[in-house]
């Protein structure tokens, strides 16, 4: 019997329409699919998630959000930079989870990609999404794919086509693959 394809889902830790980070998830969910991937979206917006409280109870899109998770083989997280550091949505995102469990993030092979308009890709925050998911407990492949200059590192059809952020994305997939693969 064949094993069914592998499954990535794609979290974007930037809600906004017309994002360049939801324009990098899809540009870099493209190049899965090429690989034979099955992706999916983990769309925050849809777990009404309220800011994090020790003090309210567990809401019910915390566990509804473990669960897509716990639905992918892999996750790529693709996060915006803001001062330098998480967006609330995400952090929050990461913060009610943890707090009810961590399979979600210690049980799946995990991928970061950052876009920003300027030079340095995101560099700041993908260091800080890292030393976060680490410290819960993921595994993390080595290769981020962080791009830079993002009003020029698409083509008309929503590639990623700047280098070398199309060769760290091809590689980040590639290294979450053989993971996958060795797991299973």
């Amino acid at each position: 019997m064949a094993k069914s394809p592998p499954r990535i889902g794609f979290l974007c830790g930037s809600l906004r329409t017309g994002s360049i980070n939801q324009q990098l998830s899809k540009a870099i969910q493209k190049k899965a699919k090429a690989k034979g991937v099955k992706t999916g979206e983990i769309n925050l917006d849809t777990y009404d998630l309220p800011l994090y409280h020790g003090d309210l109870k567990t809401p019910a899109g915390v566990k509804k959000l473990i669960t897509r998770m716990k639905g992918f083989d892999g996750v790529v997280i693709v996060t915006p930079e803001y001062n330098g550091g998480l967006p609330p949505v995400l952090k929050n995102a990461i913060d009610w989870t943890s707090t009810v469990e961590t399979g979600h993030i210690n049980g799946r092979i995990y991928g970061i990609a950052a876009c920003t308009p300027g030079p340095m890709s995101g560099i700041m925050v993908m260091r800080e999404l890292q030393f976060l998911l680490m410290r819960l407990g993921a595994d993390l492949v080595p290769t981020q794919a962080g791009c830079g200059f993002a009003a020029k590192a698409f083509d008309t059809k929503g590639h990623l086509t700047a280098e070398p952020a199309s060769t760290f994305a091809d590689k980040m997939l590639d290294q979450m693959l053989s993971r996958i693969k060795a797991k299973r």
